[in-house]
């Protein structure tokens, strides 16, 4: 049969309303959409089975909290396909990029420390074979990323009616470690629920659902529902290095933010202090956000563009060559957590 490469309005409706709340219920969900609970739970499971779409959970990167770096990787060209294989396979690096640029690949790492970062996973890093050398940067400050990037498909009111259903009260400080056990089946299905996760465990439903309210108050873990590139109408992403004045680079962010299709923005360390990374619908549009940025950010230097020629891993997971999610890294499968949740 052949594969379906396109997705229906209804689809990207959908797709656009887990954007906003990950976690709601199928029943609250339909009723902004107006569809039955039931269609829509078979319709989100098509998706998921597809690798079309999946909700995911993952560290928020919070410079506060943990360390979180961007790696520039060159490496023998004839034995890149294996680097990315010995790359993908370390659970910190959460992404790994191949570009088209001076270094060959791109790698988004987060680790609980900088100490773990220089001790363990740099030292991988250099000891894979055919790796040349590397760069890294780390990030000062995040100021968007994928959890904020949105189809916009809905009306202003079903966005709106989204975002009640999304609203959880924060909770600061770190978590318990018997809490960090629930992590592991968030990032493999962000939507599982605590009973699947209780008879995974071995807990008590009451016990595991205290654990995932506290998970899902707290600013440690990022939700995210994440769509196949190809199929999101957006199919280049575009990676700028630029240097903001001193003192610019919360306004900067700001301006960012109102620009569409931006993926990630963030301060760092380096040569550049400042990175941005969009989802284009061409190669053509980069010149196009270039002038946007130089017209909008006074004094900004844009030191580097970088187009992305594949995406191997992105947020932990494993993606086939057109986009669609394969496996997650290090993830713990629910046994049911194909059943719908009404």
């Amino acid at each position: 049969m052949e594969r379906e490469t396109q997705l229906s309005e209804d689809d990207l409706a959908l797709i656009h309303a887990l954007q906003i709340a990950p976690r709601a219920g199928w029943v609250e969900v339909a009723a902004v959409l107006g569809v039955h609970p039931t269609s829509l739970a078979a319709r989100w499971e098509r998706l998921r089975a597809s690798g079309f779409a999946w909700v995911t959970a993952h560290p928020t990167g919070d410079p506060q909290s943990v360390s979180l770096s961007f790696i520039g990787v060159d490496c023998v060209m004839v034995d890149q396909s294996r680097v990315v294989e010995a790359l993908c396979a370390v659970p910190e690096i959460m992404t790994v990029e191949q570009t088209a640029s001076s270094r060959a690949l791109m790698l988004t790492v987060i680790t609980e420390s900088m100490t773990q970062l220089s001790t363990e996973v740099i030292p991988r890093i250099r000891a894979i074979h055919s790796v040349l050398g590397y760069e890294t940067s780390l990030c000062t400050r995040q100021h968007q990323n994928g959890s904020s990037w949105r189809l916009n498909v809905l009306s202003r009111a079903q966005q709106q009616k989204m975002q009640s259903l999304a609203r959880v009260d924060g909770l600061d400080g770190p978590l318990p470690k018997n809490h960090l056990d629930l992590l592991p089946f968030l990032a493999a299905d962000g939507r599982v629920t605590a009973a699947q996760i209780a008879r995974a465990l071995g807990r008590t439903s009451a016990t595991v659902q205290r654990q995932l309210n506290r998970v899902l108050a707290s600013n440690v873990v990022s939700f995210r529902c994440e769509i196949a590139q190809s199929l999101s109408g957006l199919p280049v992403t575009c990676q700028w290095f630029v240097k903001v004045p001193p003192g610019q680079q919360e306004a900067a962010a700001a301006t960012i933010r109102r620009m569409r299709n931006v993926r990630f923005s963030a301060s760092t360390t380096g040569q550049s202090n400042f990175t941005v990374i969009m989802w284009l619908h061409s190669v053509a549009d980069v010149m196009d956000v270039e002038l946007s940025l130089q017209q909008n950010i006074p004094g900004i230097e844009l030191l580097e563009s970088v187009v992305m020629l594949a995406c191997p891993k992105r947020v932990g997971w494993m993606l086939r060559p057109d986009g669609t999610a394969e496996a997650v890294v290090g993830g713990a499968e629910s046994t049911e957590a194909a059943q719908p949740r009404i």
